[in-house]
């Protein structure tokens, strides 16, 4: 008995201890986002004074950079574009990685095993070491820059090789082949079977990867920059830049635009949460 009280007083402890370390970690990464908060709410004098202070502490919150932000972002405007681009990039991407990953994993040849290799190779190639090319082929040579279509574009093909990676794990690992011969027997075409039982079946990791890619096509600022010069093309993390002068910055103004950015994205978060935690599991299992 003694020794049964001795462990179970040491994992007590050990768990007390994990919940404060999580508790630490937790409270230093939502620290960032809180001064966000916290500073979109104050004057420009009294976030340049005491950027650190909590609003109870002061005498100038106001919600006037937030009425600031919206009308000089254009935020109407720049949320319709960062809307049409990643409804559409996330849309084609899905599509078309869940078909190309189908294809993959049922088709075992040659061409599938090399084209899998390559999208998965690709995925280590940084950005940064491609776009100078990208923008004098696309700007210089082709003169097809400053498009939204060029924009979903390139959005649509630099993720198509982790989307591809993510599906061909689920398809792999968690949907059946009998499902498919089942269909087959009753006369279903190719595509028939994939659209009317593998896709459904799919939503976890359709999920998981609308949440990513949605996520990273809404708040992009590099690939945009160098695509989009029209300002009533720019998305909305373009239209913040406008905040910033050549000698200063209306940093309360920036905070509540940086809000306003991230408002829609954290909606969608919230409520396909539990499909992406399932999702990534799934497509992890292989």
């Amino acid at each position: 008995m003694a020794q049964t009280a001795v462990g179970g007083n040491k994992k007590k402890i050990i768990n007390v201890l994990s919940m404060a370390g999580l508790i630490l970690i937790f409270a230093a990464y939502m620290f960032p986002f809180l001064m966000v908060v916290i500073n979109s709410l104050k004057q420009k004098r009294d976030i340049i004074k005491s950027p650190f202070s909590w609003l109870f502490t002061i005498k100038g919150l106001s919600f006037d950079n937030f009425v600031k932000a919206f009308t000089q972002m254009d935020f109407l405007n720049a949320f319709k574009n960062s809307l049409i681009v990643t409804v559409s990039a996330t849309v084609l991407v899905t599509l078309l990685a869940s078909m190309l990953a189908y294809y993959i994993v049922r088709h075992k040849n040659l061409v599938s095993k090399i084209t899998f290799g390559l999208m998965v190779a690709s995925m280590i190639i940084p950005f940064q070491a491609i776009m100078i090319p990208l923008v004098s082929i696309y700007g210089g040579t082709l003169n097809i820059l400053n498009h939204r279509l060029t924009l979903i574009f390139m959005h649509t093909g630099f993720s198509m090789a982790m989307s591809v990676f993510m599906f061909h794990g689920f398809i792999n690992g968690s949907i059946p082949i009998a499902l498919e011969e089942a269909a087959y027997i009753d006369g279903c075409t190719h595509s028939q079977t994939f659209f009317g039982i593998v896709f459904p079946l799919l939503k976890p990791i359709i999920s998981t990867m609308v949440i990513l890619n949605a996520l990273a096509f809404w708040n992009d600022f590099l690939l945009p920059s160098l695509v989009l010069t029209d300002k009533k093309l720019l998305t909305l993390p373009l239209s913040t830049y406008s905040f910033y002068g050549t000698y200063s910055a209306d940093y309360g103004t920036i905070m509540a635009g940086l809000l306003l950015c991230v408002v829609p994205i954290l909606a969608l978060y919230v409520v396909l949460q539990k499909q992406i935690v399932n999702g990534v599991v799934a497509g992890a299992v292989k």
